[in-house]
């Protein structure tokens, strides 16, 4: 080949090289009014990312050093999950007064500081040969405690971020943000477990904390004063009323309390169901927990176009059906290769319908709630749906230990199906094929304001 012939074809290679490059970056670039262009947005959105990943760590490393570290019964196991649904119960209602007296964003970043500090617990108290049941209560109660105040904070800060019609589309991003960290979170804490143990892997959880808090701190939010300051009892009276006189609002407080009940009730021995009945190694846990990441991942894909197709009410009820038929999968498997693949179908499964209850669930109650009453509508639903969390945490561990931890998934499952088949028939909920809006006076106004 001559050294014109080699220019020529380096030159076309190039050619080519630049325009598949151009046809990628036109393929994949962000819609010019796409949220993640927002530096706000964004910044907030990198931080649920690094925040999920440790939260992944969290999910197998707490139940597995529960489980395998320090051999806990069914009922431990349930009575751990209560520990963390408990604060739920005692603080949300004045929590909920709290944040509308105070500015969201330090709250959530002093959330993740303390989520950080309850991980690092674990395996110090494991090297200085403290650590037990008893312990792992505490940082259960701990990281729930956190959730009521911060978790919340968390929730209004996105609608200080974002304008109310594009609440479903961030919630979906945020989800899917949380879903990069359940496609590669599980694969990465399996790994963790395998090499480091259970209790060492937390410090990585405390790490993406740390790391989470400093990207928050990056975020500029002009948070007008709070009016509040008035009677604390006759503020927190003032959530609660709007919310059980809004029927919207206790429509959707009733089927995710229902949901949370069917999924506590499975929660507490799914771990110990893959472990003890199929046989599954640790590491084979945090594999198996990757098809849950890509269950959420396509929901959070799909999502917001499916809430527009069906509308959020449709969606909402959909996501129950589909983890109910997950876990009367998982409750059916065969130990064996077979049994295996359920169990993975299974989490693919509750990613998928778990994701679509959040996105449609937070987008509505937001979209119908005026901003001086977003902390105290926020806390009393999360109040409300909790409720029966806890109740189904120990009916799953007493289900689990005196009967069969196939006779708790069976449960949820069962339970969840007629949870579905009802929320259908709610021409309330069956009815929002829309996001609701609220005219612009209402948005900022009267924190009394309640809708029929």
């Amino acid at each position: 080949m001559t050294e014109e012939q080699s220019a020529a074809t380096f030159a076309a290679n190039r050619s080519a090289t630049q325009r598949l490059r151009m046809a990628l970056q036109a393929r994949f670039a962000l819609a010019p009014n796409d949220l993640l262009r927002d530096p706000v947005y964004r910044r907030l959105w990198t931080s649920v990312l690094t925040s999920s990943f440790g939260a992944q760590i969290v999910m197998l490393a707490l139940p597995l050093t529960a489980a395998v570290l320090l051999h806990a019964s069914p009922t431990q196991m349930g009575t751990l999950t209560t520990m963390e649904i408990l604060p739920f119960v005692l603080f949300s209602l004045p929590a909920g007064v709290w944040l509308d007296r105070v500015r969201k964003l330090p709250v959530y970043i002093a959330g993740e500081l303390a989520l950080a500090l309850a991980s690092a617990s674990i395996p110090l108290a494991w090297w200085l040969g403290a650590l037990s049941i008893h312990w792992l209560y505490l940082v259960a109660f701990t990281i729930g405690t956190v959730y009521t105040t911060a978790g919340s904070a968390s929730q209004i800060v996105l609608t200080q971020v974002v304008e109310r019609d594009r609440l479903i589309e961030a919630n979906a991003k945020n989800a899917l943000a949380s879903s990069g960290a359940d496609v590669a979170g599980p694969g990465l804490a399996g790994a963790l477990i395998k090499l480091l143990g259970a209790p060492v892997a937390l410090l990585f959880d405390a790490a993406l904390l740390l790391l989470s808090a400093a990207i928050l701190r990056g975020i500029r939010i002009d948070e007008p004063p709070s009016s509040g300051g008035g009677a604390f009892l006759a503020e927190m009276k003032a959530g609660l009323r709007f919310v059980t006189r809004h029927k919207l609002l206790v429509v959707l407080a009733c089927c995710s309390g229902g949901w949370q009940l069917c999924n506590n009730c499975a929660t507490v021995v799914n771990i110990l169901m893959a472990t003890r009945t199929l046989g599954m190694s640790e590491q084979a846990v945090g594999l198996s927990y990757v098809s849950l990441g890509f269950g959420t991942v396509l929901a959070s894909l799909v999502g917001d176009r499916i809430s527009k197709r069906l509308g959020p009410g449709p969606s909402m009820t959909l996501g129950i059906g589909l983890c109910s038929l997950g876990w009367l999968l998982v409750a059916v498997a065969p130990v064996g290769p077979v049994g295996v693949a359920m169990f993975a179908v299974n989490l693919m499964l509750f990613g998928l319908g778990a994701v679509m209850i959040f996105i449609n669930f937070i987008s509505l109650r937001q979209a119908v709630t005026p901003a001086p009453l977003l902390g105290r509508m926020t806390s009393t639903m999360r109040w409300l749906i909790l409720l029966p969390a806890a109740p189904g945490a120990l009916i799953g561990g007493w289900l689990g230990e005196h009967v069969d931890l196939r006779a708790s998934l069976a449960f949820s499952g069962l339970c969840g199906l007629a949870l579905t088949i009802a929320a259908w028939r709610s021409p309330r909920l069956r009815a929002v094929r829309v996001l609701p809006v609220l005219p612009p006076a209402e948005v900022d106004g009267s924190a009394e304001l309640v809708r029929p």
